[in-house]
C-alpha cells in the first residue's frame, strides 16, 4: 500500500472503542481538524525552543512543518509523528554561541553548522540501525545513560534565566509571576487548556506584565508597534551556517539524546497501536537527521519527534499518519506570517525568563522519569556512579580542553558529561558487580 493510501473509517470504530490506525483516516473534515489539534499541541514548545536560543520562530515553525513532511516519506508514511523544535540542543547552542538571552542570537551561524553535525551524525546512526538492528544503541545507551544526560541538559541551563533574563527587581518578580502562573495552568486546569499550560501560562503572564508596566508604569513597557508594522504574509529571515569544529564537537553529540527520544516514540506507538513499527525505527531515524540537516542549513532549530502529538494521540485513540501531513502542511503556510513572528518577539524578557525556569525544569525531571520508568537500580554501583558524576560534570559545567591555542578544541559541560556518561557506563559495565551495600 502506498504511503498517501489510507483505509476510510467513520467515527463510529472510535465510539465503538477501536482506535484509528496509522494507514487508516477519518473523512476528511475530521481529519484537518485533528491536524489543527496537532498544531496546537506542538505550537508552544516548538516556538519556545527557538525564542530561548534567539532563533526566529517563524523559521522553527516553518522547518517543523518540512521536518514532519520529510520524516513522512522517509518512513513511507508509516509512521506517526509530528517533529518540532528539540530542547535538548538549547544548552548547546547557548554554550556555542554565548547566548545572553536578547534575540536575535548573533552568533546563530555557528549554531547551525553544530546542528547540521548533528543531523549527519543522527542519520549516520539511521543508517546503522537500518543495517544491523536497535541492539547496540540500547546497549550503549541504557536508561541510566539517557537518563542522566537528559537530566544534565536542564540543569546546564538554570543559571541563564536565573542570571541573564532579569536586569531589575521588578523583572525577578515578573519571573515569579510567570512560573506561578505556569504551576496554575498546570494544576488547576483541564483539557487542551492543561495540555499548553506552558502556552497559556506565558499569555497570562504577558497580560499580567502589560498592566503593570504599560497601565502602571512600573518596569519597561510592552512595545507592540511591531506587531501593527509586521506584514500577514512574507518569508522569514533565513540564516547560512558557519562550520565552527569546537561548536560541532559540542552540539553533535546530542545525536545521543534524539536517538533515545525517538526510539521511545516508537516503541509508544507501536503499544497503542498494536501494530510492531521495530521496522521503521532506522528510517525514523533517518528521517529526523535529515530534517535536522535541512532545518539547520536554513536558520532553524534541530528537530526531535514531539512527547505532546504522542499524547495527544494517545488521549484521541487516532493514530493515522494522514493527520500530521495535514498539520505540516498547515505549519508550513504559519511560517510565512511575519505577523506571527512579530507577536512571539513580543513577549517580554523576564516572561520568558519565567517560562525557561519551568522549561528546564521539566527538563531535569525528565530525566530522573526515565529512570523512574526503566525501574534504574541505584543500589548498583555502576548505576549510582555514573548518575552521579553525570549530573556533576553538566551542572558544575565541567570543560575539557584538547590542544592550546586558537586550534584548541574544548568540550563543555554537557558534551563532557554525555560522552563520560557513556564511556563510563561501558568501563564500568565490563565487569560484573558483586552485591554490595547501597552508598549513603
Amino acid at each position: 500500500m502506498g504511503m498517501f493510501n489510507w483505509t476510510e473509517k467513520s467515527a463510529d470504530v472510535l465510539r465503538q472503542g477501536g482506535v484509528i490506525a496509522p494507514d487508516e483516516r477519518l473523512p476528511w473534515p475530521q481529519t484537518a481538524v485533528m491536524g489543527v489539534q496537532h498544531v496546537i499541541a506542538m505550537f508552544g514548545a516548538t516556538v519556545l525552543a527557538p525564542i530561548l536560543m534567539g532563533f526566529d520562530p517563524n523559521i522553527a515553525i516553518l522547518m517543523s512543518g518540512i521536518g514532519t513532511l520529510i520524516f513522512f516519506v522517509v518512513t513511507g508514511g508509516k509512521v506517526p509523528s509530528y517533529l518540532g523544535s528539540s530542547f535538548a540542543f538549547i544548552g548547546v547552542v547557548i554554550a556555542a554561541t554565548a547566548y545572553g538571552g536578547k534575540a536575535p542570537n548573533a552568533n546563530i551561524g555557528v549554531a547551525l553548522g553544530g546542528i547540521i553535525a548533528c543531523g549527519v551524525a543522527y542519520t549516520v546512526i539511521g543508517a546503522i540501525v537500518q543495517a544491523v538492528g536497535t541492539a547496540w544503541v540500547e546497549k550503549l545507551m541504557p536508561p541510566v545513560v539517557t537518563g542522566a544526560v537528559v537530566a544534565v541538559i536542564g540543569l546546564n541551563l538554570a543559571g541563564i534565566p536565573v542570571k541573564n533574563m532579569a536586569a531589575s527587581n521588578f523583572d525577578s518578580w515578573m519571573q515569579a509571576v510567570t512560573f506561578v502562573s505556569v504551576a496554575v495552568v498546570a494544576v488547576f486546569t483541564r483539557g487542551m487548556v492543561q495540555r499548553l499550560l506552558i502556552l497559556v501560562g506565558l499569555v497570562v503572564a504577558s497580560v499580567i506584565y502589560a498592566v503593570l508596566t504599560n497601565g502602571m508604569g512600573l518596569g519597561k513597557p510592552m512595545d507592540l508597534s511591531g506587531i501593527a508594522n509586521a506584514a500577514w504574509f512574507g518569508a522569514p529571515a533565513f540564516a547560512s551556517p558557519v562550520f565552527d569544529a569546537n561548536a560541532m564537537l559540542l552540539i553533535a553529540p546530542v545525536a545521543i539524546i534524539l536517538v533515545a527520544e525517538n526510539l521511545g516514540h516508537i516503541k509508544a506507538v507501536t503499544a497503542m497501536t498494536g501494530r510492531n513499527l521495530d521496522t521503521y525505527i532506522g528510517r525514523a531515524f533517518i528521517g529526523d537527521g535529515v530534517a535536522t540537516i535541512v532545518s539547520g542549513a536554513s536558520g532553524g532549530t534541530g528537530v526531535t519527534t514531539y512527547a505532546e502529538n504522542i499524547g495527544v494521540m494517545a488521549a484521541t485513540k487516532i493514530y493515522s499518519t494522514a493527520v500530521f501531513l495535514f498539520a505540516a502542511m498547515l505549519a508550513v503556510l504559519l511560517g510565512f506570517s511575519p505577523k506571527f513572528g512579530a507577536v512571539i518577539q513580543a513577549i517580554p524578557l523576564p516572561v520568558m525568563g519565567g517560562v525557561s525556569i519551568v522549561v528546564f525544569g521539566l527538563i531535569a525531571v525528565a530525566g530522573a522519569k526515565i529512570w523512574v520508568d526503566n525501574r534504574v537500580d541505584f543500589s548498583q554501583n555502576k548505576n549510582l556512579i555514573v548518575a552521579a558524576i553525570t549530573l556533576v560534570l553538566g551542572t558544575g559545567d565541567f570543560t575539557l580542553k584538547f590542544g592550546s591555542g586558537p586550534q584548541a578544541f574544548a568540550l563543555g559541560g554537557i558534551g563532557t558529561a554525555t560522552f563520560g556518561a557513556i564511556l563510563l557506563y561501558a568501563l564500568l559495565n565490563r565487569g560484573g558487580e558483586a552485591p554490595a551495600s547501597r552508598a549513603s
